[in-house]
């Protein structure tokens, strides 16, 4: 007997980017979009059209790669909404619409002003409106863990019959315990047997939002909205992996359900993920963490080395892991050699992405012993998601704050010009970021500032992520920067941020020419 598939709804682009920390450039998001669609995702919701310029462009290039996947926009149940998202997506193979408004009584009194049958109206105008874009239209009771069951499927009534084929159920705030959302799905799947599919989309502000989006499967969800790493804002929203992984390891009660998730390209999911954002899962997280796999008891390792099962539930070549950290290529590893290696790693990439991480990857394998899985993978995810290169950092001259006050001098390219210039600061990344303001013209508020070693030993990779501010009314940007030398990573990433800012503000004015917000 053929198994019933669980629709699984990513909202890493959406939802996990309102994280803090977690914005990301157009490139990054066709990158992970791209991995998503690897990693067997049934529903990709590339954005919210509506938001910004940069979420509109970013959507509408989704949707010109991905084939696979339905490519899924956000909206509000307001037409400008709505038909930016459609305007978004247009060209996609398989398309969706996701529209939304607040059901709960408090939201509608003090956040909406708006009376139960206002809203009802309004949402199924919205749907109606929906449809006239695509088929697949899916509608939100936002806070619906809150909200009286009763009207629910008034409004539910009314927006399948304007068309909508999804219902979906947010905990938005996370308040709900297993056994309330089991019985608030069990009760919706019933009264809407047949006429859509209900989907839940947990929060985790107690802790429970794998729990309780397992809990929904069991009483007749059939889509679940998640998200990598369990990224998302607040405490961030239920993980993908674990829900995944708890399906297909507990078969004895999920025994006629499966979902389409490639586990073998979970662990590469999650990795790309973590080095975009620069928010890494935490060293005990399920499935992904760095001590998922970790075994230090004697008497777990004991079991362990007689047989693997005796601790271990989940091997981790299951979800794409390979726990040797493997030593991989030097620096008379060939092209060939080089592009074997980064497919088995899930990197497919034009020959033009391919040039650039190979001179990368040779400059590196002069200055560093030994390669890694993890330098490679941040080093080719570094390259693959660049944003337009106005600025590049060519050389980086520092003199140590211990004699004497912290300077640094800084050449710069742009336009195929190299400007040098030298600042003082109160250290000496200040004195970096400092001489990089002096040179484009631009200053910028550093907001936050971060540095991780991407694999072991004394001449680790260090990548650096800043959170930059260059506009008080515009959000911070997130640049990354790779090196062996922590002060040359610091330099690129603030540069990063400044080329994501800049390619930000060109998409503004292409889209609103009219806007006074230009560079």
């Amino acid at each position: 007997m053929s198994k019933e598939i669980i629709k699984i709804f990513d909202t890493t682009l959406r939802d996990g980017e309102q994280s803090p920390g977690a914005s990301m450039n157009t490139e990054e998001k066709i990158q992970i979009a791209i991995q998503l669609e690897k990693l067997g995702v049934d529903i990709i919701e590339a954005g919210f059209a509506a938001a910004s310029p940069g979420d509109f462009d970013a959507i509408s290039k989704i949707a010109q790669r991905i084939t696979k996947s339905t490519v899924c926009s956000l909206a509000r149940a307001v037409e400008a909404d709505i038909k930016a998202a459609g305007d978004a997506i247009a060209v996609a193979k398989m398309k969706r619409i996701h529209t939304f408004i607040a059901t709960s009584a408090i939201h509608m009194e003090h956040k909406l002003k708006m009376k139960p049958e206002e809203v009802i109206k309004r949402a199924a105008n919205a749907v109606a409106y929906a449809r006239t874009f695509v088929e697949d239209v899916e509608f939100s009771c936002e806070d619906a863990g809150r909200s009286d069951i009763g009207f629910m499927k008034e409004i539910c009534d009314a927006v399948i019959e304007a068309g909508a084929t999804t219902i979906n159920l947010p905990d938005t705030v996370g308040f709900r315990l297993p056994s309330e959302i089991g019985a608030m799905v069990r009760e919706m799947s019933e009264y809407t047997k047949g006429r859509a599919i209900i989907s839940v989309h947990n929060h985790n502000d107690l802790g429970l939002g794998v729990a309780n989006s397992l809990e929904a499967v069991i009483n007749g969800a059939r889509q679940i909205e998640c998200t990598i790493n369990g990224l998302g804002e607040r405490a961030g929203n239920a993980a993908l992996e674990e829900i995944v992984m708890a399906i297909r390891t507990r078969q004895d009660i999920f025994n006629n359900i499966d979902t389409n998730i490639d586990t073998k390209e979970i662990y590469p999911s999650s990795r790309l993920i973590a080095n975009i954002t620069g928010i890494e899962p935490q060293p005990n997280k399920a499935i992904v963490g760095k001590n998922a796999f970790a075994h230090e008891s004697g008497i777990h390792q004991d079991g362990m080395l007689k047989n693997r099962k005796t601790y271990e539930i989940i091997s981790p070549e299951d979800i794409g892991l390979d726990l040797s950290d493997t030593l991989v290529l030097g620096k008379h590893s060939g092209r060939a050699a080089f592009k074997d290696k980064l497919a088995k790693l899930g990197f497919t990439l034009d020959d033009e992405a391919l040039n650039s991480s190979f001179e990368r990857f040779k400059v590196l394998a002069d200055k560093k012993k030994d390669i890694y899985d993890d330098d490679l993978r941040a080093l080719v995810t570094n390259e693959m998601t660049k944003a337009t290169q106005i600025f590049e950092l060519v050389s980086l001259q520092l003199m140590d704050c211990s004699s004497g006050v912290p300077s640094a001098a800084v050449s710069i390219r742009k336009d195929n010009q190299e400007m040098i210039d030298a600042s003082i600061g109160g250290g000496t990344i200040d004195a970096i970021f400092k001489t990089i303001d002096r040179i484009s013209g631009y200053e910028g508020k550093l907001m936050d500032y971060k540095v991780t070693s991407v694999s072991k030993g004394k001449d680790a990779l260090a990548n650096v992520t800043v959170k930059v501010e260059f506009n008080e009314d515009e959000p911070a940007i997130i640049g990354h920067g790779l090196h062996i030398d922590t002060m040359l990573a610091s330099a690129r990433a603030y540069i990063s941020a400044l080329n994501s800012y800049l390619s930000m503000q060109g998409m503004l004015k292409k889209r609103n020419p009219d806007s006074s917000k230009t560079v």
